[in-house]
């Protein structure tokens, strides 16, 4: 047996975009035990909607959960209020909804890309990653007004509608964007040292995914058919070809190209629902209070997102309850330190994509 030696990681660290504290005890430079503290954003968001903000308005207050992920709490939240009241929604604002849901998950599947990248010493791919993911995030500024933590979607539909002027420069930046795509694909799929470095590191296997409740890429990269857009019909996902993509290997390497491969899914989705967007109202007035209770399950770019509510009749909540992908994908992080050399943790924890403002909230 070697000297233990403990190794903190975090909660600042040049390796996370988020604080997260990992505390590992090492053993000639394998890692032997580890604990993980994700609390260090909490804000008391879900208690705040449940004492000083009417349902109408927790919309916009869950939205600041997450700046990236703003579109999917904004979606969870309104399409549970939805249906709890019966609210028919109009199909454009539906296809809208979508069309922002699929941007959001392209810009933040490229940031995770990026990371990635820059911890393996890839610093000119990480730029460039990143210099292409500027471009969706102006067709999102274009479509909503904010290149993050937009307001977009509303309870009975959505708030700004699409110009003719807006869709044909969005049309021209996707088409820009999906070249530059191809391109990041054959990078991270072929290039050789990126292969070496990734390939069989921090490998989820399929019985893990199944036993630890894996969710979103990590899940799908292990062979995992899982997606909440398959599974839970809140946005017409089948009419604009929605493709649920796995891929064998659970490592780095395959979380990485199977979010590579999501993009281009993503953007050919925006592409089509564009071409297929119906005509109509954007909106409906909601109108009286909620009683009863809901869940829904929506795919973040993370992964399942779920939401429950529940009310009795009153213009504030009872309950709020959200749970993020990161929260679920925490336990087979874990797992999978142990075990493991103590170098290859940086890329492994950047490859889950974690996000502690929506674990912690």
């Amino acid at each position: 047996m070697g000297k233990r030696i403990t190794v903190p990681f975090g909660s600042q660290h040049v390796a996370l975009p988020e604080p997260v504290r990992f505390v590992f005890q090492t053993e000639n430079e394998k890692i032997v035990d580890v604990d993980v503290d994700v609390g260090y954003v909490h804000r008391g968001i879900e208690k705040a909607c449940m004492t000083k903000f009417k349902y109408l308005q927790v919309g916009y207050v869950v939205a600041r959960v997450c700046g990236l992920c703003a579109i999917s709490h904004t979606l969870g939240y309104v399409t549970a209020v939805e249906r709890l009241m019966k609210v028919e929604v109009p199909k454009k604002a539906l296809y809208l909804r979508l069309i922002v849901s699929e941007l959001d998950r392209i810009h933040s599947h490229l940031l995770a890309m990026g990371h990635t990248a820059e911890v393996a010493g890839y610093e000119n791919l990480f730029m460039q990653t990143f210099r292409y993911r500027e471009l969706v995030m102006e067709i999102l500024e274009l479509l909503t007004g904010n290149r993050v933590q937009f307001d977009f979607a509303a309870p009975g539909g959505v708030n700004r509608d699409l110009t003719r002027e807006v869709e044909i420069e969005i049309r021209r930046k996707l088409k820009e964007l999906k070249e530059h795509c191809l391109w990041l694909k054959d990078v991270y799929e072929n290039d050789f040292s990126l292969s070496l470095r990734w390939k069989g590191i921090g490998v989820v296997t399929p019985e893990m995914a199944t036993e630890m409740n894996v969710v979103g890429p990590p899940a799908r990269a292990a062979g995992l058919a899982t997606d909440a857009r398959a599974e839970f019909n809140y946005l017409p996902f089948e009419e604009v070809g929605f493709k649920l993509i796995t891929l064998e290997g659970g490592s780095i390497y395959e979380r990485n190209l199977l979010r590579a491969l999501e993009v281009l899914n993503s953007i050919e989705m925006v592409e089509n629902a564009l071409e297929g967007l119906p005509e109509g109202e954007i909106k409906v007035p909601v109108k009286g209070v909620p009683e009863g209770e809901y869940f829904v399950r929506v795919e973040a770019p993370r992964g399942e997102l779920f939401y429950y509510i529940k009310a009795s009749k009153k213009m504030v909540l009872d309950r709020l309850r959200i749970r993020v992908p990161t929260f679920a994908n925490i336990p087979v992080m874990k797992e999978l330190f142990i075990g493991m050399d103590y170098a290859d943790v940086p890329a492994t924890v950047i490859s889950f994509d974690p996000c502690l403002s929506c674990t912690a909230r």
